[in-house]
């Protein structure tokens, strides 16, 4: 990952690339694509807009779909009333669950709420994984300006590396409802144990968030788990012009070769204060892939095509 140095040339280096790609193309592409990664507010991290916003902003734009995440509490209850509020602007909105210890970690009952409440993607835990708690130290953290309780490191794994029950029974769920199974910050190793019983199970849709942050991927992880049949977003709030920033423009080209244009999406993972907002993220991020070369099919292919197919537009 990137130094503080390595970052501002990083940063200098995309506003450079993404200021030769015509504004009106990168418009074009922009509608119908769905950003699957979304951190507004209300959260107890600092968010620059709620979750109306992100979503007004979104249809403004002629977006497709946005996908909300929050680490400690799920959004999907409240899809309805923003529903209400918006359907009219043709935009698709969707949430689920976070398996940290704050939303019931791996239990069940909450799992099958959830799905019964119409949650679209299950996060295995992120913030309070074991990898994560691990990995903080290489400052792989999510700032928060409310100090919560310490909680348990999770794992969905043993210490033989067989998948824990609950985690099978959740599982079967995620397969019954036709969710998305997300790997949320589980270490690499963790991944491969827990896709295989997931795809043994009936699970159809996965999804792998930034593979190169924090979770200890090789470019033949990235490769092979696609080939498995992931879908490998990478996140544009750590390659574009963002105080997240942890990758070079070549580095983001590399990572998306590695699992192949058709296996790969792009979220924003953003709306924290201080950042581009999702919708512009998800801009530059479109500017900055064709800039590296990629195609006007290719981008369409990650930012609209892909995903729309993840969560199930595209059936």
């Amino acid at each position: 990952m990137a130094s503080t140095e390595d970052t501002k040339r990083n940063r200098e280096e995309v506003r450079r690339l993404i200021a030769g790609v015509d504004d009106a193309l990168a418009a074009s592409l922009l509608r119908g694509a769905l950003d699957l990664h979304v951190h507004s507010g209300p959260s107890t991290m600092p968010r620059q807009i709620d979750h109306l916003e992100a979503a007004e902003e979104a249809a403004a734009a002629g977006m497709r779909g946005l996908l909300f995440k929050d680490h400690h509490y799920s959004v999907a209850p409240f899809i309805p009333m923003m529903e209400r509020v918006l359907g009219d602007r043709g935009l698709a909105m969707y949430s689920g669950l976070v398996l940290n210890n704050s939303t019931g970690g791996l239990n069940p009952f909450v799992v099958d709420a959830q799905l019964k409440m119409g949650a679209k993607l299950i996060w295995m835990p992120t913030a309070q994984a074991a990898n994560h708690i691990r990995s903080a130290h290489g400052k792989v953290r999510l700032a928060s300006n409310v100090q919560l309780k310490n909680s348990p490191a999770l794992s969905v794994v043993d210490g033989y590396g067989n998948v824990l029950d609950e985690v099978k029974q959740i599982l079967d769920m995620i397969a019954e409802f036709d969710a998305i199974l997300s790997s949320g910050h589980l270490h690499v190793w963790e991944i491969w144990r827990l896709f295989e019983e997931a795809k043994a199970r009936g699970v159809k849709r996965l999804l792998i968030n930034h593979p190169m942050y924090g979770l200890h991927f090789t470019y033949d992880d990235i490769r092979d788990l696609a080939a498995e049949g992931a879908l490998v977003e990478q996140s544009a709030g750590m390659y574009i012009d963002s105080r997240f920033n942890a990758y070079s423009p070549q580095e983001l080209k590399e990572h998306i070769l590695a699992a192949g244009v058709a296996r790969s999406s792009i979220g924003s993972d953003l709306g924290q204060v201080d950042n581009p907002t999702p919708v512009e993220g998800m801009r530059q991020a479109i500017k900055l892939c064709l800039a590296l070369g990629f195609s006007e099919a290719d981008v369409r292919t990650m930012v609209a095509d892909n995903p729309a197919r993840l969560v199930g537009l595209a059936d």
